[in-house]
Formats: C-alpha cells, structure tokens, sequence
C-alpha cells in the first residue's frame, strides 16, 4: 500500500472468503492483517470497512480499519493484527464459569455493535425475513437429502411467522459466534465482520448453535450479557424460529460443500432438534441461567 513499507508478508489461511490475506510487518515492528479482495467484492469490503470505522469509537474490540486502497489487481483492506489464539480453541477448555464470564463479555458487546441503527430506506423486517424464510423452504424442498425433524422445524416456522411483525433493525455482525472471536491477553477480540448486514437484532443470534455446542456456558453467558436481566420468553421464540429457519435449508447448502460439511450439519440438526425437544419448547436445553 502507498503509504505502508512491508518488509515481511506471510499468508494466512484461514476464513471462508475467498479472499487473500497476508500477516504483514512493517521496519518499525508494526504489524497487520492485509486482506485482497477481487475487484467485484470492492464496493463490499469498502462498506465493510466504514462500518469498522463507525464502530472503533464505541470501543469494540476488534481489528481496527487503518487503511484500504484499490489498486489494479483488487481492493487492499489493511487492519491491525490480533496476537492471539482461536477462542473456540481455547474457550470450551476452560471451566464453566469462565466461559461463562467470556459469553457476558460477548454478548455485552453485541449490545455496542447493534447501537447503530439500520438504514430507514429498508423494507420492514417481516417483508424482509419472510422472503428469506420462502427461498430457504425451497432450498429444503429441492435437496435430494432428507433428515429426521424437518417436518417439526418447519411446522414450527409456520407457526411462528407473525412473530415477525413490528421488530426493530439494526447493524448486525452477521456471523456472530465463538468462531470468529479470538482471546489476546485474556480479552475477547472480535473478528470477521464480512457478513455484515442489517436487521432484527435478536436474529444475531442464529449462529449460537456453534456456541453452544462447543461450550454452552459461554453461550448462556452471551445471552445473559446481552439482556442484563431477565431473557423475554419472545426472545426464545424468535430464536427459535431464526434458528428452525437455519437448520431446514443448512443440508441443502452443505451439499455443494461435500460429504464432511453434510456430516456437519446433519449433527448440528440433530443437536436443535435435542435442545428444542423437536421444537416442542422455545427454549434450548443448553441455556444455563445466571445463578447469582
């Protein structure tokens, strides 16, 4: 980049985007990440990165924005580096109490991140999330793979479509989970914002099924930080629903990924449908309240 001299660069492979990324060094010892992204995924990661620089202020921890650039090959995106370690690998080793205290963490950050408010041009969140309810019952009704529970789930979305009507939306992660954090120092380190997006801020946590089953300490803990107080039983509706939403068509989107991702998400169908007792509770098996 035109105002950056890397003396070292060293790739990383890790994430789903596609995109190249670069741990890189500067002569003073600074080091950062350096994303490249292909031309047409510019005007993404341009948004991406003003989102970052909104954020920054609230004091979300995070690799911060310090620069991007196009240049003839791609959009360069550089962002501080985080020293740290994976939290899904150093998380579910720890006891319950503290993952419970990195879930508070986590979930009290949440709070910050959906502080920002939706753009008022966007159609209402019912409009919104039913269309994508409808492509992802196709999804479901197209795959050739069938697997135990999916009349419940979708008996149950069917249901509880009007719950829909009238919630709130705001900026979300997108992808909000104990994948795509990190411990640097003891401090949770908020990573990966590609996916984010805007909308009702409890369907955030659709992704805490990756929580859950890796540690479901941390999980109650995310959801009691968010709240500060007692969950609303609509919360765990919605939840519910968001997440009945995810499980129906996440075989169907496995396929294209092959035999071990369609092993993956088949088990993590099995585990909704234990914690909802086949969708007969809203709320999850996992969840371990706050006992102090």
């Amino acid at each position: 980049m035109k105002s950056f001299q890397f003396i070292t660069k060293e790739p990383v492979c890790k994430g789903w985007s596609g995109d190249q990324k670069y741990r890189v060094a500067t002569a003073d010892g600074a080091q950062y990440l350096l994303r490249i992204a292909p031309k047409a995924k510019g005007s993404r990661l341009s948004d991406m990165f003003r989102v970052q620089q909104q954020l920054a202020p609230l004091g979300i921890p995070m690799c911060q924005p310090v620069a991007i650039e196009e240049h003839p090959d791609g959009t360069y995106l550089l962002q501080t580096w985080i020293e740290g370690c994976d939290a899904e690998d150093v998380i579910p080793s720890l006891s319950d109490a503290e993952q419970y205290a990195y879930g508070l963490t986590a979930g009290q950050i949440l709070q910050k991140i959906h502080s920002l408010p939706a753009p008022a041009s966007l159609p209402d969140w019912a409009t919104r999330f039913n269309a994508k309810i409808d492509r992802k019952i196709k999804l479901y009704q197209a795959c050739p793979i069938e697997f135990e529970g999916a009349p419940q789930l979708l008996s149950y979305i069917q249901a509880n479509r009007p719950l829909l009507s009238g919630r709130p939306q705001c900026l979300q992660h997108g992808d909000y989970h104990i994948g795509n954090m990190m411990i640097e120092n003891h401090q949770l380190i908020i990573i990966d914002f590609d996916r984010f997006d805007f909308g009702d801020p409890w369907e955030e946590f659709n992704r805490i099924v990756w929580s859950a089953q890796a540690a479901p300490s941390f999980a109650s803990g995310m959801v009691d930080g968010y709240f500060a107080g007692p969950v609303p039983l609509l919360f765990w509706q919605l939840l519910a629903l968001y997440i009945s939403s995810n499980t129906l068509s996440s075989i169907a989107w496995a396929v294209s990924y092959g035999d071990q991702e369609i092993a993956t998400m088949r088990k993590q169908a099995h585990d909704v449908l234990s914690w909802y007792h086949d969708m007969q509770t809203p709320i999850p098996s996992w969840y371990r309240p706050r006992t102090t």
